[in-house]
């Protein structure tokens, strides 16, 4: 049995041991990632071994011996993990620069009407324009070197971090407010016991979308121009016409995205702790 405190709250979690059953092991959730992950592997291999897309799939032992070759190999002075480490290097320096400015200036927004004044119709001006679109003019500003790709990460991950923390004090319930002035809280009190503790879940699902975004971004920068990189990978794999480098290059990506995903979900739990967490939706 297992207590967990949620404000002043007591829940208690009770685990029973239940009798084996076929039905509660196809319900399983664990048993149900096991099956679908197979199954996608089974498709992958039979669709490729059949060539219904001609020899432009790879099967999906061919594209693991080659990322197991690739581990070995240099390709540009680096091996598959220092091409790796070279997108998820771009990846934390853009994303950084975006968050440590988009987020106070999304909270400064929602808590200031004269800075909401003059920021947002600049922010809305900029908001629509993929980050993509400023592939071009990156390399006009900066070079093809690593400022530029930097930048278009920069670009695309700056809306969701600043959008979240803005719309995540804006929608916090009045009630709350209330509840701070009625206890004799004063403005300081408000931002402090309510606007910032009621935002920072919407501020951390900026932070992961923009993460999703930060990859994509880093992808197409490196797929123009880049002497290193997963998407430098990627372009190779299309150069020598290998499938296998090709799609091992996309999984290298999402694996690496899911990791790096996994530690703002770390830090979520660390600053938020009293966010709850409802099983079953």
């Amino acid at each position: 049995m297992a207590t967990e405190s949620v404000a002043n709250e007591i829940i208690l979690s009770v685990r029973e041991k239940q009798k084996f059953s076929l039905i509660r092991l196809i319900r399983n959730e664990y048993f149900l990632y096991v099956v679908s992950s197979v199954l996608f592997l089974l498709i992958w291999h039979w669709v490729a071994k059949e060539r219904f897309l001609g020899k432009s799939l790879a099967t999906p032992y061919e594209v693991f011996k080659e990322l197991y070759r690739l581990m070995g190999i240099k390709l540009a002075g680096k091996t598959l993990l220092g091409h790796a480490w070279a997108s998820t290097q771009r990846i934390f320096i853009g994303f950084s620069l975006a968050a440590v400015v988009a987020i106070p200036l999304g909270l400064f927004m929602a808590l200031n009407r004269t800075v909401n004044a003059i920021v947002k119709p600049v922010f809305d001006l900029f908001k629509p324009m993929p980050p993509i679109a400023w592939i071009s003019i990156a390399i006009l500003w900066f070079g093809i070197g690593e400022p530029s790709k930097v930048f278009i990460i920069v670009i695309g991950t700056f809306v969701p971090c600043l959008l979240n923390s803005y719309n995540g004090i804006r929608l916090i319930e009045p009630e709350l407010y209330d509840v701070i002035r009625a206890l004799g809280g004063n403005r300081k009190d408000e931002i402090l016991q309510v606007s910032f503790p009621a935002a920072f879940p919407a501020i951390f699902a900026g932070l992961q979308i923009s993460l999703s975004i930060a990859w994509t971004c880093v992808l197409a920068a490196e797929l123009v121009s880049a002497r290193s990189g997963l998407g430098w990978i990627i372009v190779q794999g299309m150069k020598q016409t290998k499938p296998a480098l090709v799609i091992g290059g996309m999984l290298v990506i999402a694996l690496v995205a899911w990791l790096t995903t996994l530690m703002v979900s770390g830090l979520e739990r660390v600053l938020c702790p009293w966010k709850r967490h409802i099983e079953g939706l």
